[in-house]
């Protein structure tokens, strides 16, 4: 028997799947440990039962996914809007550092992942979901990627990049605390007297209400709409392929950046925030609860031996490039903690890898101001036209 799900009950779905990992994520003490997402927690389940049932031939089920762009497009808008790049002068020189350094992880990440493609004989852009798209960029970004990669005929590209992100997410988690506290020790580091007084606080974050939320909504799906359509007609034009929602993520860079100091009212970030959140969790979930788990299994292998390189890779360039040119501080080795986190999974990731090494050491408010304005928009400026060039060169 085979049941076939509409677009808005897969969405229903979506939303019952999040709530159900969120509980998962709340009770199991691993999974809150790790800061494992509850659409992944959810999802993942659903997709296990629907193989399954499918494997013993019982039911098949079949999920339409076609909303699940938009979510996508309006998540990846909300980023942009977000990136006001007036908390780069904040950071100062070592803000930049670390955003360069990044920005390099991210082409290693795509050579690794795409040098284990040609080992085991598969197609490269396999390897960019396993590359930055899964480690740097998460569960969100290889979501977009991996759709886009089999959207060009390249079928398992989103499973096997789920997967990566999942295992990525764990090691992230793993690693962060141990490889500090040996960097720590070793140059027997301690917090400097000299601190950022405080964490930046956008002035113009404000009381939600209708006028706000309607403002704030109409610039995304200005930018979801104009964004789209230059994407498309700049791959028209070029031939270089665009996806509609780095378009629309660009553009939404662009108007926050215009607006900031002239109209900065327009744009409420609480708005903004509450509506990227809800639609990074709807369309993670739509993804993995209709991950093809038969497509993973298959490549389990290069799965393997590249979160093996990712990882060691990551810590070696973590220690002995990153930490040395931020100034071998103990503000460094802070911020190598989250570099960890936020390299192989997300930002969550690595403000609970510092939050842990922080509480047993001291505090580090350099750190906690730099690594979530990079981890959370600023590398996408980077990591995106690397990932895209990357698609493109091997399409």
């Amino acid at each position: 028997m085979t049941i076939e799900i509409n677009e808005l009950t897969t969405v229903l779905c979506a939303f019952l799947v999040y709530l159900l990992g969120e509980l998962l994520v709340n009770k199991v003490k691993f999974l809150y440990r790790f800061g494992i997402p509850a659409p992944v927690v959810g999802g993942l389940l659903l997709a296990i039962v629907i193989f399954l049932l499918s494997s013993f031939e019982l039911v098949t089920v079949n999920f339409k996914t076609d909303y699940q762009s938009l979510f996508m497009l309006a998540f990846f808008t909300t980023i942009g809007l977000g990136a006001s790049f007036s908390l780069v002068k904040l950071g100062g020189k070592l803000l930049v550092i670390y955003w360069l350094i990044c920005g390099c992880l991210s082409i290693f990440q795509n050579i690794i992942g795409v040098s284990v493609t040609y080992l085991f004989g598969i197609d490269p852009l396999i390897g960019v979901v396993m590359g930055a798209a899964s480690m740097e960029g998460g569960h969100g970004a290889v979501t977009a990627y991996g759709t886009t990669i089999e959207e060009m005929g390249v079928n398992g590209a989103l499973s096997i990049g789920l997967a990566s992100a999942t295992l990525g997410l764990i090691a992230g988690g793993l690693i962060g605390g141990p490889v500090v506290k040996w960097l720590i020790n070793k140059y027997d580091l301690k917090p400097s007297e000299n601190q950022i007084d405080s964490i930046h606080k956008d002035r113009h974050i404000e009381e939600i209400h209708s006028k706000t939320f309607i403002q704030t909504s109409a610039i995304i799906v200005f930018c979801m709409a104009v964004g789209s359509l230059l994407g498309e007609q700049f791959t028209n034009w070029t031939g270089f392929s665009l996806p509609g929602y780095v378009g629309a993520m660009f553009l939404a860079v662009i108007i926050r950046n215009i607006l900031e100091p002239v109209k900065p009212e327009w744009i409420n970030l609480k708005v903004n925030n509450l509506i990227g959140d809800i639609t990074l969790a709807v369309f993670l979930s739509m993804a993995l609860m209709s991950i093809k788990l038969i497509e993973i299994s298959g490549n389990l292998g290069p799965i393997l031996v590249t979160i093996i390189l990712q990882v060691t890779f990551i810590v070696l360039f973590g220690v002995f490039v990153l930490f040395k040119l931020l100034g071998k501080s103990y503000d460094s080795a802070i911020m190598v903690a989250g570099f960890l986190g936020h390299g192989l999974g997300a930002t969550p990731n690595a403000m609970a890898n510092m939050d842990s090494v922080t509480k047993q050491y001291g505090p580090s408010r350099k750190a906690f101001l730099i690594v979530p304005v990079v981890g959370a928009f600023l590398i996408d400026v980077i990591a995106v036209p690397v990932i895209i060039t990357t698609i493109n060169l091997f399409s």
